[in-house]
């Protein structure tokens, strides 16, 4: 990939678990590797349609931070910073908001799957496509890594860029890209469904390590003996192997459970210790970090410079397209 400005930004909606990173952080780490100009932010804004608690949303918001750090985020290659930091976000998605057709908004499934979750309906829940939007385009974005399930909303943020450009005559936005992530397998939690905080499934990353041993003990299996022959490819604990074993490793878990012999509790033994050497550093790192706040109220303060900077420009644009003074 030749070098671009790559932007993406998570939800400080909960604790981060291996779902999240097998779908998102790893991509992010990666693509920092590669030269590009990337942008890491906390939507805290955005989590405010979701939390009303203060306390929740502050810890939260730092907690995905010192998240971030420890799975190998670095601020000398990477500008990570909380939305609420740059303010001109909001102006920008007001702007959009102007030439955003309803009709293109009543589209969007995300609003409509938290409706049928019993959401209450509010403006920010509906809107929240325009601000993305914002947060996408005002720093001059040209790869957005999304999953498949969440290309609508790049779609969307696309529309809304062609929209003000052409209604105004003025080429203001880059129409940005999606980078899909590499396709995995749906990671599943300990019931075998989709591993969500809306399920109440997870993994959690960071759990103290007893309480890690203990979820992982709970994942959902089913009740044949240890002496009979089990399928790998349809076992929860299995799937989840695959995410931190090698090629070789598989092959002897695979040979274990197909000739029998083998209790469930020995995988989830084999699952707690591979989660617990991929990420060892991290969680010792995290804890480093946790007690030195004052670096990482620099590396925000660093990244909101640096977004900063790139969101003046576009909003400048903007504004003097729009006729704004």
């Amino acid at each position: 990939m030749n070098k671009k400005r790559v932007l993406s930004g998570l939800q400080p909606s909960g604790k981060l678990h291996i779902g999240n990173y097998f779908g998102a952080i790893k991509q992010y780490v990666d693509l920092q590797q590669y030269g590009n100009e990337v942008f890491y932010f906390v939507a805290n804004y955005h989590a405010m349609t979701s939390i009303s608690n203060k306390q929740e949303l502050e810890q939260n918001s730092i907690d995905i931070v010192l998240d971030l750090l420890a799975l190998g985020l670095k601020p000398e290659e990477s500008s990570i910073f909380m939305q609420s930091h740059i303010p001109e976000v909001c102006e920008l998605a007001w702007l959009l908001s102007t030439v955003t057709p309803m009709s293109l908004l009543e589209k969007c499934h995300s609003y409509k799957d938290k409706l049928a979750k019993g959401i209450l309906p509010m403006h920010g829940l509906f809107a929240y496509p325009v601000l993305m939007a914002a947060d996408i385009l005002i720093y001059g974005s040209e790869i957005v890594p999304v999953g498949k399930d969440q290309k609508q909303h790049l779609e969307v943020t696309r529309d809304i860029a062609v929209k003000f450009n052409m209604t105004y005559d003025k080429d203001v936005f880059k129409l940005p890209e999606p980078f899909i992530v590499q396709e995995l397998a749906v990671v599943p939690g300990t019931d075998g469904q989709k591993m969500s905080k809306s399920y109440h499934n997870t993994i959690e990353i960071f759990m103290a390590e007893k309480k890690l041993r203990k979820t992982i003990n709970k994942i959902v299996t089913d009740s044949k003996a240890v002496e009979e022959v089990k399928a790998p490819e349809t076992c929860n604990v299995y799937a989840l192997l695959k995410l931190f074993l090698d090629e070789a490793e598989l092959q002897i878990w695979d040979a274990r459970y197909r000739n029998g012999g083998m209790g469930y509790g020995e995988a989830k033994k084999a699952l707690f210790e591979a989660m617990m050497d991929k990420f060892g550093y991290a969680r010792k790192k995290r804890e480093e970090l946790k007690n030195n706040m004052d670096y990482i109220n620099d590396v925000l303060k660093a990244g909101a410079e640096n977004a900063k900077q790139a969101a003046s420009v576009v909003l400048d644009n903007a504004r003097s397209a729009a006729g704004i003074l």
